[in-house]
């Protein structure tokens, strides 16, 4: 498993509206420094006209003008840091050497800790998908444009999808990564446990509750191992299966209807 590392970046806000981060901390201070908005759009790597712009941004936000522009200096004119603009540039890098130092010490949490954070990073996933279900990668076949990739669930059961080579590449996938299975309930097919003839990934569960409107059914399934799996089926699917609360049931999905995401 790899182990998780920590980064962080800072952005600079007045009120709602952000001000911008590092990169504007840093013009403010080139501008300090040099005198001069075409030197200090050099030294950050901006174009003069984005310098300027991200400067009228800062000065329109902030509190009071944090740059001026200086009569005198080379070529009839300068611009100037204020007051206000410096002590802006000190603040941010107090706050960001204090925020290096905090991102230090998380990095030195135990193994136990970093696997609490990666679940609560899941937590926050958000996605019009019923089913998410964490895993780790096993298995990864690669194809000329598609590769098949295989997870290990935490209750030992395999899913297997088939995603791009280019997915594959974005989400840095590979053999230990961690990676979350993203399912739709009407994805999921339910069949009997001894059905052989369904094509596709066969999660073995048992139905722990069973909700019916007019038309459909929400089936709610305890997978063998740990994990719950929701499917959406047509009530008359439910009425052939003779499917009833502590029955066991087999869950079929389709590689390609799976999507798979990372917390990296």
């Amino acid at each position: 498993m790899t182990r998780l590392e920590f980064k962080g970046a800072l952005s600079l806000h007045a009120g709602d509206r952000p001000l911008g981060g590092p990169e504007r901390i840093e013009l403010l201070a080139a501008i300090g420094e040099t005198g001069s908005i075409s030197a200090a759009a050099r030294l950050v790597g901006m174009s003069y006209k984005g310098a300027w712009d991200a400067i009228d941004a800062m000065n329109n936000l902030a509190d009071e003008p944090l740059v001026v522009r200086a009569a005198g200096g080379r070529r009839g004119g300068g611009t100037t840091l204020t007051a206000r603009g410096q002590r802006l540039v000190d603040a941010f890098r107090a706050v960001a050497a204090e925020h290096a130092r905090y991102v230090a010490r998380l990095g030195a949490l135990d193994e136990a800790s970093s696997r609490d954070l990666r679940l609560m990073r899941r937590f926050a996933l958000r996605t019009s998908a019923r089913n998410q279900l964490a895993g780790t990668v096993v298995a990864l076949a690669p194809g000329e444009v598609n590769d098949l990739i295989e997870l290990r669930l935490p209750g030992g059961q395999a899913l297997r999808v088939t995603i791009t080579r280019a997915s594959t590449e974005e989400l840095a996938l590979a053999v230990g990564v961690e990676a979350i299975a993203l399912i739709k309930a009407s994805a999921v097919i339910l069949v009997p446990v001894d059905d052989d003839a369904a094509d596709g990934n066969r999660l073995d569960g048992t139905v722990v509750a069973i909700h019916r409107d007019a038309a459909d059914a929400e089936v709610r399934l305890e997978l063998d191992g740990g994990g719950v799996l929701v499917a959406v089926t047509p009530g008359e699917r439910i009425d052939a299966l003779q499917l009833a609360e502590g029955r066991p049931v087999c869950a079929v999905i389709d590689a390609s209807s799976v999507l798979l995401g990372t917390t990296g």
